[in-house]
């Protein structure tokens, strides 16, 4: 075992140190070896590389580094969604880069519930898009401790979201986007995007790779025998990304694959996943083409609860998110111009959690689940009605003296529940950009004396219109059906309109 220094290829004067036990950690390209703080890695391609790629790297840890640096939010980016390599080195005429090390939350703390084999492994992404790792009759299933809740899931996918927004504001897009290159803690309701070495530039660096089985893109599957040169071979681009990202969105909030069906195509299998995932594929939910259903046989053989989209439909994820998995699936799944972008799904995903409503049931798996906007809700995981009343509030903004508009912008309350600043005005935008003052929550809701009241902790305009009375800081409003609360008088400040269902 020995410690090796190596110099950087951007700045000489920079040098690394790593150990080298002639047993490095294997990645696909890469031999990875851990520096002696274990507080970065250096990882080496093993094939040399051509002026292309290494100019490629050159920019990656420098020129787009730094503009994360010089942008919003760049702690949040670089601690947090990314693990963005910082430099690169050269050995023996094999370029390396430099690599943080991932954060101690995207290790495993207990691993399987029955033995401790993945105990200190990463938490790749694709542990937790399939049911049977989270199903006790399965011997690899994943420890309790480890699955986080339903709600765990979304913040997740907010998170990958702004990872690609990012990217694509850049002019960039990271052409393997996976549940294999992402990796996820459910506990803390964390993601990072992984294996950042091989962005696309278009027009200036090509795709190394087509992408992983599951996630590639329609066309470029079905153009994929064409030759690279020719101008109809469709090459992993943004919208190809954006594909990726609907596909792992609509992975981890219900567990199984959105263009994987009963259909058979070709009886050669692997003629037929080219068909199935490319020019045929379809929607296993589509309201107009059934012919990709889920068969129930398939079901069966697997014993998974997830699988049946006829129990958990993807409308499940109420009307912001079912829209957009409408949009990537149906019309945007051979026509890529209508896929969302990042900054829709992020939209989306939060105004989603506006409508999660805890399920009263202790043993729910899930814990959460979306208002479908019915007066007798209930989970649709483990069917448990919910008890007592329950305030539906719908935001409308000042759009000029005395006129308020309504925003398709809903808050579900529930005990406990707490009120934002990007609740109280359309001027404060909810991304990553927010600042630790923009969120403290400004009030709360809770369940006082057998009503459902509002109370007002930093407020100073708050005001009950339908009593015409003010709602001074530190105290409380009835939520009553029908009443309308103004949070804010300025241009841009919310009214809330009270509706009490479940009576």
């Amino acid at each position: 075992m020995s410690t090796i220094r190596v110099n950087s290829i951007i700045d000489p004067s920079k040098s690394y140190e790593y150990i080298d036990d002639g047993n490095p950690k294997r990645g696909g390209v890469k031999d990875v070896y851990f520096s002696p703080d274990r507080k970065y890695v250096v990882a080496f391609f093993r094939d040399p590389l051509d002026f292309n790629q290494k100019d490629r790297i050159k920019r990656i840890v420098s020129l787009y580094l730094e503009n994360i640096k010089k942008g919003n939010s760049a702690d949040y980016f670089l601690d947090e969604i990314f693990r963005w390599p910082s430099d690169a080195v050269e050995k023996n005429g094999k370029i390396g880069v430099i690599v943080p090390i991932y954060n101690s939350k995207f290790f495993f703390k207990k691993g399987y519930s029955r033995d401790e084999t993945i105990k200190g492994g990463e938490k790749v992404g694709k542990w937790f898009t399939t049911p049977s790792f989270r199903n006790n009759q399965y011997p690899l299933a994943l420890d309790k401790s480890e699955l986080g809740d339903w709600l765990s899931y979304f913040q997740i996918a907010i998170n990958i979201s702004r990872g690609v927004k990012k990217m694509h504001q850049m002019g960039l897009a990271h052409s393997d986007l996976s549940y294999n290159n992402v990796l996820v803690d459910p506990v803390t309701k964390s993601a990072t995007i992984i294996d950042i070495d091989g962005l696309v530039v278009p027009g200036l660096f090509p795709p190394e790779v087509i992408g992983t089985a599951d996630f590639i893109a329609p066309e470029v599957l079905k153009t994929k025998h064409l030759p690279l040169q020719d101008s109809n071979r469709i090459l992993p681009n943004q919208k190809t990304d954006l594909h990726a990202l609907a596909v792992l969105i609509y992975m981890y909030l219900l567990r199984r694959h959105p263009l994987r069906g009963g259909k058979i195509w070709d009886l050669d299998s692997e003629r037929d996943e080219v068909l199935s995932m490319g020019e045929k594929a379809i929607f296993v939910e589509s309201s107009t083409d059934t012919t990709n259903r889920v068969k129930v046989d398939h079901l069966k053989k697997w014993n998974l609860f997830w699988g049946d989209p006829q129990k958990i439909p993807y409308t499940v994820t109420g009307p912001y998110l079912s829209e957009l998995f409408k949009r990537a699936f149906v019309d945007g799944l051979h026509n890529p111009m209508l896929r969302p972008i990042a900054n829709e799904w992020e939209t989306a995903l939060l105004k989603t959690v506006d409508l999660i409503q805890p399920c009263s049931n202790p043993n729910c798996d899930e814990k959460w689940y979306v208002f479908d906007n019915t007066s007798k809700p209930r989970c649709p995981f483990c069917g448990t009605q919910h008890k007592g009343t329950l305030p539906v509030v719908d935001l409308y903004f000042k759009f000029k003296d005395n006129v308020w508009k309504p925003e398709n912008h809903r808050l579900m309350v529930y005990h406990n529940q707490y009120l934002f600043k990007w609740h109280v005005s359309k001027k404060v935008i909810r991304n990553e950009s927010l600042t630790t003052e923009d969120k403290k929550p400004v009030g709360y809701f809770t369940f006082h004396q057998n009503k459902w009241v509002l109370v007002n902790q930093s407020l100073p305009d708050m005001k009950d219109i339908t009593e015409n009375k003010p709602v001074p800081i530190n105290s409380m409003v009835e939520l009553t059906d029908g009443k309308k609360i103004m949070l804010s008088d300025e241009e841009g400040g919310r009214l809330m309109y009270i509706t009490l269902t479940n009576k």
